[in-house]
């Protein structure tokens, strides 16, 4: 059911919302951007309506919200150890874009659904809502389109925004008493039917596109700053650390810290081994792993086209060209049989 909703009441639903759930959307913060003067739309705790930043596309991602960038799992002492407490006493609620929202179905796909449940992961998962953003027009360097990740049916709540009023959509009968005092109206989400920029993945990719020379030219260009990979919405990759409290390194905490595969140590292994050393070959790790291992797994790319990497690379890598990269990269080594 489809409602029409005035700025000026889109608060007191907000304010209903509050009662029972944090609500994380994405979030302007002014002069704290990568550079001098400039700004930066991340995620954080919304506590009104007004400062859900709907215009621009958000630079990080929600992982956050599900995935914190450091998790205490649990704390230990000479003789015990104990779980920790959840990081939020409520439910969320996530505003986020459709290219987020698949990135969703992946990250359940690895933490609930890839042989075994993760507990940290569902424990924050469960008894969250999403409200679908909608999309009127595609963003600078987004390719969603291409990754068949534009549109979903899959939200609790979805937003239109117009100029001075709201078009909301409510699939989810528990919130449907917040509206019944409002306009009804049949209601669409947004959605981008065409980007920009179009990527395409060659029919007949293999491992074999590990032999092309398409990678060297990441060795000089890339930087193994990670940032790629921390602004992504499915990277899911952790590491996991001991904080000890004494000197005897017996009580303390374990952490589970985001990690990425681009940068240095990454793939050090105990007797002093490490792989995937040259910054071209991480890449061609984290391209393969993004288009084909995943596809090859689950039947869909594990990218959703949300461009964040190319947004975010100090080196102007653009990740939709690597993939555009690739047909050529396979008629090389096809051709050297």
């Amino acid at each position: 059911m489809g409602y029409k909703l005035k700025k000026s009441d889109m608060q007191k639903v907000f304010d209903k919302l509050k009662e029972k759930y944090i609500v994380y959307a994405p979030k302007l913060f002014v002069g704290t951007g990568t550079f001098s003067d400039t700004n930066i739309v991340r995620y954080d705790n919304i506590s009104n309506a007004e400062e859900i930043e709907f215009e621009k596309k958000s630079d990080y991602s929600f992982k956050e919200a599900i995935l914190p960038i450091t998790q205490t799992l649990f704390y230990f002492t000479e003789n015990e150890v104990k779980e920790a407490d959840i990081e939020r006493n409520k439910g969320a609620i996530i505003f986020l874009r459709s290219c987020d929202l698949h990135a969703i179905k992946r990250l359940d796909q690895i933490y609930l659904k890839n042989g075994f449940e993760d507990y940290y992961y569902k424990r924050l998962r469960e008894n969250i809502k999403f409200v679908l953003i909608g999309c009127e027009k595609s963003f600078e360097n987004c390719f969603c389109v291409s990754m068949n990740s534009n549109k979903t049916e899959e939200y609790d709540l979805a937003v239109n925004v117009k100029d001075d009023f709201f078009e909301i959509d409510c699939k989810d009968k528990e919130f449907e008493s917040l509206f019944n005092s409002y306009e009804k109206l049949e209601v669409i989400p947004n959605y981008v039917k065409e980007n920009d920029i179009k990527v395409k993945v060659p029919d007949n990719l293999s491992l074999d596109i590990y032999k092309s020379s398409m990678w060297e030219e990441y060795d000089s260009r890339c930087i193994n700053c990670g940032r790629c990979n921390f602004v992504c919405p499915t990277c899911s990759c952790f590491t996991m650390q001991d904080i000890f409290y004494t000197d005897n390194g017996k009580v303390g905490e374990r952490r589970r810290v985001h990690a990425s595969c681009m940068v240095d140590e990454y793939t050090d292994v105990a007797g002093g081994g490490a792989y995937r050393k040259k910054n071209g070959e991480r890449m061609r790790f984290k391209v393969m792993h993004k288009v084909f291992d995943y596809k090859k797994r689950n039947g869909y790319t594990m990218c959703v086209g949300c461009a964040r990497c190319d947004d975010a690379c100090p080196e102007y890598i653009s990740y939709s060209n690597c993939i555009n990269k690739l047909e050529n990269g396979m008629k090389e080594v096809l051709s050297k049989w």
